[in-house]
């Protein structure tokens, strides 16, 4: 009996999944560009925790002034994060 799909990945004609929606698939850039997909999903989580914090400290009643104090550090670092994650910065060093 022969496969109905021509591919030449093993695991694709095994279980026919798509790189596209395999959660174990590497993220890796299509055209060597920038990868904004796995930047974002990178600094997605410490992103949130760092304005959860914000949001926390402005829940207990400090002075909005602090809570706000912490916002750009943690802006700053997520957008330093999500600029070397999508330019594959560090892929040279490994």
């Amino acid at each position: 009996m022969t496969s109905t799909t021509s591919a030449d990945d093993p695991a694709e004609a095994a279980g026919g999944t798509d790189e596209e929606f395999d959660p174990n698939a590497p993220l890796r850039a299509e055209s060597g560009g920038k990868n904004r997909k796995r930047a974002a999903l990178a600094v997605a989580p410490f992103l949130a925790i760092g304005l959860g914090c914000v949001v926390l400290l402005l829940g207990w009643g400090l002075e909005p002034l602090w809570a706000f104090a912490i916002l750009p550090p943690i802006l700053f670092c997520s957008l330093l994060a999500y600029l070397v994650f999508s330019t594959d910065f560090l892929d040279e060093r490994t």
